[in-house]
């Protein structure tokens, strides 16, 4: 009897982090957990920061902190790109996914300043030209 696999490939922004046949894959989405085998269904979803996990073609169950990214599962290949993973032991993982977490919070509140110093300015220039209409 032939078990079947899927052929995973994770993507970081500069590089291949992995590349291997795997027999299950476990993750974290905006809609909760899931739980993919090569004979699902072709599958799309954005990724969360969390936990990933996989079996590999000798029965082990590998564990990857997975920052935001995108997974396509596409017939037998699954294709996942992320901006950052970090592989290790399940208990030492919790660490680096809190990292992650925290460096998203702190991308995000420096877009909203950013996006509120657009605002201003624009008010500011919205004003002037009002000024300059009216006069």
């Amino acid at each position: 009897m032939t078990i079947s696999t899927m052929h995973l490939s994770i993507f970081l922004p500069d590089t291949r982090l992995l590349e291997l046949e795997v027999r299950k894959i476990k993750g974290e989405s905006l809609a909760g957990e899931f739980c993919l085998k090569p004979k699902h269904i072709d599958y799309v979803t954005a990724l969360t920061p969390g936990i990933f996990s996989y079996v590999n073609t000798q029965d082990k169950e590998c564990f990857l902190a997975v920052n935001q990214g995108l997974l396509v599962k596409q017939g037998s290949e699954v294709k996942i790109a992320t901006r950052n993973a970090v592989s290790g032991e399940l208990g030492s993982l919790s660490g680096e996914v809190e990292k992650m977490l925290n460096e998203n919070a702190e991308k995000e509140k420096q877009n909203r300043s950013a996006v509120a110093k657009l605002e201003v300015g624009f008010l500011k220039k919205f004003l002037e030209l009002s000024h300059r209409v009216k006069s």
